[in-house]
């Protein structure tokens, strides 16, 4: 089976100790790439140099890049943030910009002045992934309709993933249409996220990619796990197609086949 983690936070200081391990285990498991996701300025370049690292060493996952600058960190964005993501995606390979898109899951996020800095830095973004010409790795919470109306506002026209997607089947169908692929994370493995169940059976395996989100979103066999599982890595990404093979009642061996290539289109690689 190969196994594609669409998004990883696979850079942060969690991993610095055993990282390289870490990625070993990883691709012994299946996992054969993943997606390095930017979320502030202030860490792009450990997303660069883990991006090189991980791409230095043998036997580990493919590393792609989708820097970015995250909704939920918008006090700390500055407009020459941007211009130090427009140098990155000029320098470096890029396969999307990520992750970017509106959260109002905070309180104060859905204060007027905040908001509209959300909304003006998802633009600025997407302005961006189509003067590069990317795909976007969208961060949507309790955002959707405001998610959907600005990317139809914007014409634009590269999809890419809504990374651990919390919305409804019509939001799910509506980012669908746009040309975006449906992001399941280890919230899959928990029986209570009903909804989310419903939403994969609804749109099928066709539209859907997995992702670890590591070091968050853990599995809730990792959560609850006696052995030393507790800390989200790439190698959990075994248990996000386990569940979500079960859920929709198909071998997780085909699953896979389709999802590492729903993973290849959504970013657009051959």
């Amino acid at each position: 089976m190969r196994l594609f983690d669409t998004h990883t936070h696979f850079d942060v200081a969690d991993f610095d100790e055993d990282r390289q391990q870490l990625a070993l285990n990883a691709k012994k498991a299946g996992v054969d790439a993943l997606v390095l996701i930017g979320f502030v300025q202030s860490r792009f370049d450990e997303l660069l140099q883990t991006h090189h690292q991980l791409n230095s060493w043998e036997n580990v996952p493919t590393s792609y890049l989708a820097p970015g600058l995250h909704p939920f960190y918008i006090e700390q964005h500055q407009p020459e943030h941007l211009s130090h993501l427009e140098q990155i995606l000029q320098k470096e390979e890029c396969v999307a910009v990520g992750e970017i898109g509106l959260d109002t899951f905070l309180k104060e996020h859905k204060h007027p002045d905040i908001y509209a800095k959300q909304k003006q830095y998802f633009a600025d973004q997407l302005e961006l992934a189509t003067q590069y010409q990317k795909p976007v790795l969208l961060h949507i919470r309790k955002a959707h309709g405001d998610v959907l109306a600005m990317l139809k506002a914007q014409k634009f026209k590269l999809g890419g993933i809504a990374h651990a997607f919390s919305g409804g089947i019509e939001e799910a169908k509506g980012l669908i249409k746009l040309g975006f692929k449906i992001g399941v994370t280890g919230q899959i493995t928990n029986p209570n996220a009903k909804k989310l169940h419903t939403v994969v059976q609804a749109i099928g395996a066709e539209h859907l990619v997995i992702e670890t989100d590591c070091p968050d979103m853990t599995p809730l066999c990792c959560q609850t796990s006696t052995e030393e599982r507790t800390r989200n890595t790439p190698v959990n990404l075994l248990y996000v197609l386990q569940s979500l093979a079960e859920n929709l009642n198909i071998s997780a061996s085909d699953l896979a086949v389709q999802l590492w290539e729903n993973s290849l289109s959504a970013l657009k690689l051959s």
